[in-house]
């Protein structure tokens, strides 16, 4: 693995999170001090069925740094909204002065939406959107119960940013939350506990942190120059780790040096979503949580907005072009080629990758996927409540342009072919 991106990467962590974020190897001894800094009674929310070794040993350095513990259920893949009130109610009843989220992306969601309905009562759906959570407490003169994060799949970066993302199983519809104050208090990532995650997970991780790092920089336009430089800088170090370490875990997913590696690439990606919002790619995606996974449905979208927005997104696309072909997965010359040809060019090196890990690159590839998805995925676009992700595009969308771009774009996902894309 190269020293020098790995060095690179924990430099703009600790720049970008500070004293609140504990991560590298061998550090899940430090959530027992962290969390006492919060408070003596802490509620522990988390899944036993591949990470009960990891639950077993927060719960012990809660014991052992002197603090009270009561523990319930994490939640589901997706975070169904019945497991955010199961939680909610628990916290209510169990009043903790702090609760530590041990899990993937869905439980530490599922706790920042639950904090957020037991403080403040009322239905979850109330704070979907942006900044709802925090104008509720602005007018109740409270305050959230504060979170410990430790995450066990490196991926959601959950643990470091303002995103809650609940689904309505019986519509199979994905929502979001968008929050500063959801930010939890303290983070505990150790790398080394990401060992205890099957393949196919890792990879809807990875796919899920380079999505992060790809759309927040294609949303983020040159004229921003301080912004821009800095997600610049988390494209340029996190992309080449995702793409260097994805191909030494899937030859060894005991690879512990490749894990680490995953770990700080996909954190790099939750501090994009921090500086800037995803787009397209994501908010299709949760309108197909019943056929795939996020990271995988973002993964397959990707290079289909890439051409829609190759007017817009000429500076992003040499950069991130650059990045791939020195990889081996562009094979055009880039110096020779501008726009919708850069666009394909690029779109298609993102598809490369993407078989390097063995997943689809077609939305006609995933099981079960139909023409109720496509309807699903363009009202979902024209939902108010989702309307941040229009807003973020590297050329904002508006609802009636919906069934035009974004349905161009659906119709070549299917059929797998990029050129099916209108330009924009």
């Amino acid at each position: 693995m190269d020293s020098k991106l790995v060095q690179t990467a924990r430099g703009l962590l600790t720049r970008l999170r500070g004293t609140a974020y504990v991560f590298g190897t061998d550090v899940l001894g430090e959530v027992g001090p962290t969390a006492a800094e919060l408070g003596k009674n802490a509620l522990v929310v988390g899944n036993t069925t591949h990470t009960k070794s990891i639950l077993h040993r927060v719960i012990q350095s809660l014991y052992t740094n002197g603090l009270l513990v009561n523990s319930t259920l994490g939640a589901r893949p997706n975070t169904p909204i019945e497991d955010v009130y199961r939680i909610a109610s628990k916290i209510q009843n169990s009043r903790p002065d702090l609760i530590v989220a041990v899990g993937g992306g869905s439980t530490i969601d599922a706790v920042k939406a639950a904090v957020a309905v037991a403080c403040l009562g009322g239905e979850v759906e109330r704070f979907f959107g942006t900044g709802l959570v925090g104008e509720a407490l602005k007018g109740a003169g409270s305050s959230l119960i504060p979170i410990v994060a430790v995450p066990t799949i490196a991926g959601s970066g959950a643990h470091l940013t303002k995103y809650a993302n609940v689904t309505d199983l019986a519509r199979a519809q994905k929502k979001l939350i968008v929050d500063e104050v959801l930010v939890p208090a303290r983070s505990v990532f150790d790398y080394d506990v990401t060992l205890t995650a099957a393949l196919d997970i890792t990879v809807d991780g990875i796919l899920d942190g380079m999505s992060h790092l790809v759309e927040v920089f294609f949303g983020t336009g040159a004229a921003n120059s301080d912004q821009y430089s800095m997600v610049e800088q988390l494209v340029k170090t996190g992309v080449p780790l995702i793409v260097k370490a994805a191909g030494r875990v899937l030859a060894n997913p005991d690879d512990r040096v490749g894990r680490a590696a995953i770990g700080l690439a996909t954190d790099l990606g939750a501090c994009a979503i921090m500086i800037g919002g995803t787009n397209g790619p994501h908010l299709n995606s949760f309108s197909l949580v019943d056929v795939a996974s996020h990271g995988r449905a973002c993964g397959i979208l990707n290079p289909y907005y890439a051409v829609l927005f190759a007017s817009a997104i000429e500076p992003q696309l040499q950069v991130l072009g650059r990045i791939y072909a020195e990889y081996g997965l562009i094979l055009e010359d880039l110096g020779t080629l501008a726009g919708r040809d850069l666009a394909l060019a690029v779109a298609r090196g993102m598809q490369r990758f993407m078989q390097s890990l063995g997943v689809p690159v077609s939305l006609k590839e995933l099981p079960g996927f139909g023409e109720n998805h496509l309807e699903r995925i363009l009202t979902a676009a024209k939902d108010s409540q989702l309307r941040m992700k229009l807003k973020n595009m590297p050329v904002p969308i508006t609802p009636r342009l919906v069934d035009d771009t974004i349905g161009s774009v659906l119709k070549a996902a299917y059929a797998g072919d990029l050129r099916l894309v209108h330009s924009l």
